[in-house]
């Protein structure tokens, strides 16, 4: 049995992942894993005994920072949270003989996504470049954590693209509510990486199972427009959403505003998608949805 502390009482993700080895466990017929969360708000996480367990995953980190207007107290959260919390919780882990620590990252370390008509496409080569005060507190976390591996501590770094998944946050709910009210919707070619919660809870089960460490891609196994999943979302919710390229040029100008209007344009309508290479490396078999399946499966 694996045992796996997670931290983050309310994490999405956290909950998430818990939920799914419950119903594995349940498919089983017996307890392959057993997980529990801690908070790490205060200090009572700190006289906690850590020895029990396999692997920690570390999702307690602050995450869709809006990065317009933010004061200096603010942006110092994010690193005490995302790095320096972090930081100190990987060492507890490794001084009391946990072998695996997970760490929640984000493709964010790469900067913004590319803008309406442009292509953003991470490879191996491509060097992490924070554009923000959010995506620099996650990499300084990745730098601080990979220090802490060794041959029997695990350092494990996922950079995941956007999540979506029932419940989820960030700009899914917005493209479920744009499907239910908007008859017509941009035409924008973009291409995005993306990972349904699901697939991300399988990968995460097969990455405890594995015990390694190194840096992760997990992401759909297929790329996907913001039109199409609009598209797609108007047909499960019964709705037909037509696509319009006479409505690119506004998208376009939106994109190049400045502040939040352009900010949530360029999230939107940007490109940014991942080597489907680096997503099929060492940890297989865990893309269990569809992307059809998947937004039946959230709406």
């Amino acid at each position: 049995m694996k045992r796996i502390l997670i931290t983050g009482i309310n994490s999405y993700i956290g909950n998430a992942v818990e939920l799914y080895l419950q119903l594995y466990n349940a498919h089983a017929g017996r307890e392959l894993y057993r997980t529990e969360k801690i908070s790490l708000r205060g200090e009572e996480w700190k006289s906690m005994n850590f020895s029990a367990y396999d692997t920690v995953l570390d999702v307690a980190g602050i995450a869709h920072a809006d990065i317009g207007g933010v004061s200096e107290e603010t942006k110092a959260l994010y690193y005490r949270v995302n790095c320096e919390l972090a930081e100190a919780v990987a060492v507890k882990a490794k001084e009391e003989g946990v072998k695996q620590f997970i760490y929640m990252s984000s493709v964010i370390v790469y900067g913004d996504s590319a803008l309406p008509g442009q292509q953003k496409h991470i490879t191996a080569e491509t060097v992490p470049a924070p554009s923000n005060f959010y995506g620099d507190s996650k990499y300084q976390g990745e730098l601080r954590l990979q220090k802490l591996g060794t041959e029997g501590f695990s350092a494990a770094v996922i950079r995941a693209p956007m999540i979506y998944g029932k419940g989820s946050k960030g700009n899914f709910p917005t493209l479920v509510k744009l499907a239910g009210k908007m008859p017509v919707f941009p035409r924008i070619d973009n291409r995005r990486s993306m990972l349904y919660v699901e697939n991300l809870a399988e990968f995460i089960r097969l990455l405890a199972e594995a015990g390694t460490g190194g840096t992760f891609f997990p992401q759909n196994d297929e790329y996907v427009t913001t039109a199409e999943m609009v598209r797609q979302i108007g047909e499960v919710r019964g709705r037909k959403v037509r696509l319009w390229k006479a409505l690119n040029p506004l998208t376009v100008m939106a994109s190049k505003m400045p502040g939040k209007i352009g900010g949530m344009a360029r999230k939107a309508f940007g490109s940014l998608t991942i080597d489907q290479e680096l997503s099929n490396r060492e940890i297989t078999g865990y893309r269990i949805c569809s992307l059809e399946k998947s937004i039946r499966r959230s709406i």
